[in-house]
């Protein structure tokens, strides 16, 4: 049966889409954030998710035991933040990414360190050209039928005893995300040979996601549209600027709240509960 959903995701095309984000957000803000995290969110919010996701990715690399020196790949490098951290961290990086609008917002931030377009699904690289491959929130992206076979283009890619490390969403629905399970990402990527070294759950912002789903449902949504997203562009367009000022103000208290309570939630709450899983593997 064909519904709604259906035919948006046959519509959708990774490459044009964030094409089309790269264009529209590439001078959103001067640390390029938007085109990689929220691009109709206000500026402090994508700074806070910005904060957390650098956190967790420190902490996987440390988890990764990558040395300096390291030749890094990062798989669809957006406007380079990644490759800015990872040179800034001592290591070797190489950003890749779909849309050279993208590339072009990561020169134009400072990005020093070579960039490349190209696909995940077709790496333009030879067998175990690095040390270690990057992936945040990157897959999640593409859908799931051309996932798998991205993920054996970055075992391709990574020399034997090479670490790669996947932040990827484990939970929620949209036009153009993918999440998938634990279980389905651990079980996709050892399938290729890889060994998992750990995982944990990352962005649990519980009271954020709740007031989230509140308002969407008032808004006769399906509540959660992904982790932790702002309420649909198409919403927001119709949306009174005074009510949409209220919702963001609210959400600067909920998600600055959640952000700081995410230690101690982690502690009580499976990993399963967060919005991403951050995985770590050797190959």
């Amino acid at each position: 049966m064909v519904n709604g959903r259906t035919e948006s995701m046959a519509l959708y095309s990774p490459r044009e889409y964030w094409a089309g984000v790269a264009e529209d957000f590439g001078s959103a803000d001067p640390s390029g954030l938007a085109p990689v995290l929220h691009p109709t969110a206000p500026a402090w919010f994508n700074q806070l998710i910005d904060k957390l996701q650098f956190q967790a990715f420190c902490r996987a690399l440390a988890l990764a035991e990558i040395s300096r020196g390291s030749r890094v790949l990062d798989v669809g490098c957006g406007t380079g933040r990644w490759v800015r951290r990872y040179a800034q961290l001592g290591f070797h990086p190489t950003g890749l990414d779909a849309a050279p609008g993208m590339l072009t917002t990561a020169r134009e931030r400072g990005t020093v360190a070579p960039l490349i377009a190209g696909e995940a699904g077709q790496l333009p690289f030879s067998d175990g050209a690095f040390d270690c491959v990057a992936d945040v929130t990157v897959l999640q992206h593409i859908p799931s039928e051309f996932q798998t076979r991205a993920l054996s283009e970055m075992m391709r890619v990574l020399k034997p005893g090479g670490r790669l490390i996947l932040m990827e969403l484990i939970r929620g629905t949209g036009a153009h995300i993918f999440p998938r399970s634990p279980e389905n990402w651990i079980k996709d990527v050892t399938s290729h040979g890889a060994t998992l070294i750990g995982w944990f759950g990352q962005e649990f912002l519980l009271p954020d996601r709740s007031f989230v789903f509140l308002v969407q449902s008032l808004r006769g949504g399906n509540g959660v549209r992904a982790s932790v997203d702002m309420l649909p562009a198409s919403s927001q367009s119709q949306t009174n600027p005074g009510l949409r000022s209220a919702y963001w103000q609210c959400r600067r208290l909920t998600a600055s709240v959640s952000a700081w309570i995410d230690p101690l939630t982690e502690k009580m709450c499976p990993a399963r509960l967060a919005t991403h899983g951050v995985f770590v593997f050797r190959n």
